[in-house]
């Protein structure tokens, strides 16, 4: 809508300074200790503007710590009164056109809002300052308040001779503790350490240097040995943790540099990784997510980027086109890494995959090439035990993978009896992988483990054997019946298992629907009927090699002969491991007290007699 009003009815808006503090402290920063950032970010971004002009200019900043507060000074490029105008007193102004922010800008970020993070712990922030820029301009000093006012006066030329800046604070109550000299040289050490020029911190008499530049992965050593224990020994002191291995992130190309550390421990895949990332030598954070793909779970990273944007807070980074290119750069380097180590370094992989064999799996789904490598590395649960995939297929060149752990615990002891190659997909990738198998070992077919094709492999039996069987199997039919399972006799190794539980994943949801509708209201109970399907229903497949399933033909009590049965069926179902509906709770309780008064009944009798 555009304003017609006449000129004298415009107006501007009345800031309320506290306002802005609270929800910097509240809501923008995570916590106060971003003071300290804000105060380094500017000395450093001053700096860079000034050695633009004067190649030779000094670059040292000096923080200095007293009774009456925290003192910063920077001999950088110093603001004139004009510029104070612009930078200090006016909140959310742009100056994207000024050469002294275009400068600053193009280092780290603007000076603007940042200095208001100091009012998290200051009740006054002094700043006095004169410009590198302009010799004739007169050193200014401006003194602004919590509550939103603020003096701005010139000041004399000799009393702030050198080009340059010095910001003071005065502790507002209670924010006492952010300005000792032990926390103040912490955070110093933490955010700055990396700085390209010197940053020192004096309290008490004594001066500290606290930045060390360059970044230890790009300082040299005297063999690789050494460089690696360095890299070890940073990586423990910066991310509190013994890694497991290191692995190099050089990516000039897109503006990063780094190291990324091989957690010791298994990670969480669910978990995207934080990462401590510097922004031209400045901490941005130490727990900055986005940086790696989320398949890179097992490993931590500490980069420093000179082409990333940050987020406003400068505590995360903006999530845009340059941060995917850098993601998927740096993904790439642990793709590489991992290469090289299963190509030249098998002690090292199997170190690494004792621990993270999940991520690898992660990894390769995304890589044919990757699965190629690591195939003959990674183990499968397989009814040949637990082997790679290369070799379970020499055996099976058709393999059956089940859908969870359950369908292959089910039938695994007896496939494996019968010579039918399975591979256990229930876990984690492992299913997804194994139906790529195709694309990097020719001539191998996966297809979906079915209960029918199990049954199919086992030996029939006899006819006049099953004869002899048929009371034992009619009234198995007639037990097992309401459970939705039907009764099978075959012949099948090994004789120690006497019954088999095989049913399909259709079998498991027309359960599960028969058993919800039972429970549901009438609306329910007619809508889950009408989806009632004819799927084929599970079996108990009678093992007629077992001992124990061949004496059932010699029980001549037809109560007694149902609760072997149930019994029969318990144990198959136990074998697959997986949980009980209460009709199978049922069920087992009543068959293990109706053999336990059996055999109490045979004691009692044995005693009398």
């Amino acid at each position: 809508m555009v304003n017609t009003a006449p000129a004298d009815n415009n107006y501007s808006f009345q800031v309320d300074l506290r306002g802005i503090v609270d929800l910097l402290s509240h809501h923008l920063y995570s916590s106060p200790r971003v003071y300290i950032r804000e105060l380094l970010q500017n000395a450093v971004d001053a700096v860079t503007a000034r050695t633009k002009l004067d190649p030779t200019a000094p670059t040292a900043i000096r923080l200095r710590l007293d009774d009456s507060g925290l003192r910063i000074t920077d001999p950088g490029i110093g603001l004139t009164e004009a510029d104070v105008h612009r930078f200090l007193a006016t909140i959310g102004r742009s100056s994207k056109r000024d050469d002294i922010e275009g400068a600053r800008r193009e280092f780290l970020g603007q000076f603007g809002i940042g200095l208001l993070a100091c009012f998290t712990v200051a009740e006054t922030i002094r700043v006095v300052t004169r410009s590198a820029a302009d010799a004739e301009a007169a050193p200014v000093e401006w003194i602004a308040a919590a509550d939103g006012t603020y003096v701005l006066r010139a000041l004399e030329p000799g009393e702030y001779p050198e080009p340059g800046t010095t910001v003071e604070l005065t502790p507002r109550p209670g924010s006492q503790p952010w300005f000792t000299a032990e926390r103040v040289l912490e955070l110093v050490a933490d955010y700055g350490s990396l700085l390209p020029y010197e940053v020192t911190v004096e309290a008490d008499a004594t001066v500290v240097r606290v930045t060390d530049p360059p970044p230890i992965w790009r300082r040299s050593f005297d063999s690789p040995a050494l460089r690696r224990a360095a890299l070890f020994d940073y990586g423990e002191r910066v991310l509190g943790f013994q890694p497991l291995d290191v692995i190099d992130l050089n990516a000039e190309l897109a503006g990063v540099s780094g190291v990324a550390y091989v957690l010791s421990q298994p990670g969480n895949p669910a978990e995207s990784s934080a990462h401590r990332v510097y922004l031209k030598g400045m901490l941005l954070g130490d727990a900055v997510r986005g940086v790696l793909p989320d398949w890179a779970f097992f490993v931590r990273c500490v980069i420093d980027t000179d082409s990333l944007r940050p987020t406003a807070s400068r505590e995360g980074l903006y999530e845009d086109e340059r941060l995917a290119i850098v993601r998927d750069a740096l993904g790439e380097r642990v793709r590489d890494w991992l290469t090289e180590i299963a190509a030249e370094q098998p002690e090292r992989l199997a170190a690494f995959l004792s621990v993270h064999a999940l991520g690898v799996k992660a990894m390769a789904r995304h890589s044919t090439e990757l699965l190629r490598i690591m195939l003959p590395h990674l183990l499968f649960e397989t009814t040949e035990g637990r082997i790679p995939l290369t070799e379970f297929v020499r055996k099976h060149p058709v393999v059956r993978v089940s859908a969870s752990v359950e369908e292959f615990r089910q039938v695994a002891q007896t496939a494996s009896a019968q010579g039918i190659g399975i591979v256990n997909g229930g876990y984690t990738y492992d299913a997804e992988l194994v139906a790529l198998l195709p694309q990097v070992v020719p001539g191998v077919e996966v297809v979906e483990l079915d209960g029918a094709a199990v049954t199919a492999a086992l030996d029939s039996v006899d006819p006049a054997e099953e004869l002899a069987l048929a009371p034992v199997l009619a009234t198995a039919r007639i037990t097992l019946d309401p459970l939705a399972c039907d009764v099978l006799l075959r012949a099948f190794h090994p004789v120690s298992v006497p019954a088999l539980y095989l049913d399909s994943r259709g079998a498991r949801n027309e359960r599960a629907r028969a058993d919800t509708a039972a429970d549901a209201d009438d609306l329910w109970s007619d809508i889950l009927g009408a989806l009632e399907s004819a799927t084929p229903r599970a079996q108990l497949v009678l093992n007629y090699h077992s001992p124990v399933v061949r004496r059932l033909a010699r029980i001549g009590d037809p109560a007694f002969l149902k609760t072997a049965v149930e019994s029969l069926y318990g144990q198959a179902l136990l074998m697959t491991h997986r949980p009980l509906r209460p009709a199978d709770t049922a069920l087992l309780n009543r068959a293990f007290g109706e053999f336990l008064s059996w055999a109490t009944e045979r004691a009692v009798d044995g005693g009398e007699n």
